[in-house]
């Protein structure tokens, strides 16, 4: 099965939040989160997908996830490029 790793972003009173995870189904898993049905941290927000990479199992798919959540620097450099588009 395939998996993703995914980052969304959120826009409110021009500032951003971001949020990082992994699901098999990346459309159905944006749906969950912009209907309050996703991860708590994402509830009452507009999420857009701004990131996501393909992992052939879901291990390495939960080991990446977990190194881009730690990575604030890429996680910027992502969101800055997003941003400035």
């Amino acid at each position: 099965m395939v998996y993703y790793v995914y980052l969304i972003l959120s826009n409110k009173l021009n500032k951003y939040r971001s949020y990082v995870g992994y699901t098999n189904s990346i459309k159905k898993r944006l749906y969950l989160h912009n209907n309050s049905k996703g991860a708590k941290f994402t509830k009452g927000n507009t999420w857009k997908l701004i990131y996501f990479k393909k992992y052939n199992n879901k291990i390495t798919a939960m080991k990446e996830e977990y190194k881009l959540k730690k990575n604030y620097k890429l996680r910027n450099i992502i969101k800055n490029k997003y941003i400035k588009k």
